[in-house]
């Protein structure tokens, strides 16, 4: 059996004016070997993506940041380019589900929480980075360390997962399968009642984090029970 691995370097914006979410954000990146540039206000990210647009790869930004207005500076960033680079918010920053459906309208890419660990980050923002090996799901993703196993052919694998969404699950592995294998996974929720079966796709491939699964075919109970275990959890880190 054949693993992908992505190696291709990406350059990534971490706007947050917290210096310990810009340090582990910027230590994740570059030990995968790639290039974060940090900054700590609206006015300074707004400077550099004018001056750098075209080798930005992707925006990681606090909506609250000083010299900032909420949700306005996500308007602001895509008044410089309506369609790049993909922006993610920091969901801890986000105040209501009103600003959630504002930055659906504004293509914002997706969501990561400022406080995940170390070893999350990457796999949160992989699919943003690689978007060609994604299929990308717009909605929020929670971090989330449960056992999974998988199967692919006849061979059977225990994992943990990193993160889900509505739409499918992060998984570490230093053993990821090829981007487009089809997998039968099987996992329970915490405080579920029973095991969830999913049919799921390889998104996303990378042996320095593991591997993004794409839900397939789910019943309707059991994707009800995603979304709600998701919706329930999206916004308990928020800042105050």
């Amino acid at each position: 059996m054949s693993f992908a691995t992505i190696v291709a370097a990406k350059t990534v914006i971490v706007a947050d004016d917290t210096a310990f979410v810009r340090d582990r954000f910027k230590a994740a990146l570059e030990g995968a070997g790639h290039r974060a540039v940090t900054v700590a206000n609206g006015s300074e990210l707004v400077t550099r993506v004018k001056a750098e647009l075209d080798k930005i790869d992707l925006i990681v930004v606090d909506l609250r940041l000083p010299q900032a207005n909420g949700v306005n500076l996500v308007r602001l960033l895509r008044r410089i380019n309506p369609e790049k680079p993909p922006i993610v918010v920091f969901s801890g920053t986000i105040a209501n589900a009103a600003e959630v459906r504002e930055l659906a309208l504004l293509n914002v890419a997706g969501y990561v929480n400022e406080y995940t660990a170390l070893q999350h980050i990457l796999p949160s923002l992989a699919p943003h980075l690689f978007p060609g090996d994604y299929n990308r799901r717009t909605g929020p993703r929670v971090v989330l360390g449960i056992p999974i196993a998988y199967r692919f052919g006849n061979t059977i694998a225990a994992a943990v997962t990193l993160n889900i969404s509505k739409g499918g699950v992060a998984v570490r592995t230093t053993s990821p399968l090829d981007a487009g294998a089809v997998v039968k996974t099987r996992f329970r929720l915490p405080m579920g009642k029973k095991d969830v079966d999913v049919d799921a796709k390889v998104c996303w491939s990378d042996r320095r984090v593991g591997m993004g699964l794409e839900f397939m075919n789910v019943s309707a109970a059991d994707q009800a029970s995603v979304a709600e275990y998701v919706d329930s959890h999206f916004f308990t880190n928020r800042k105050a």
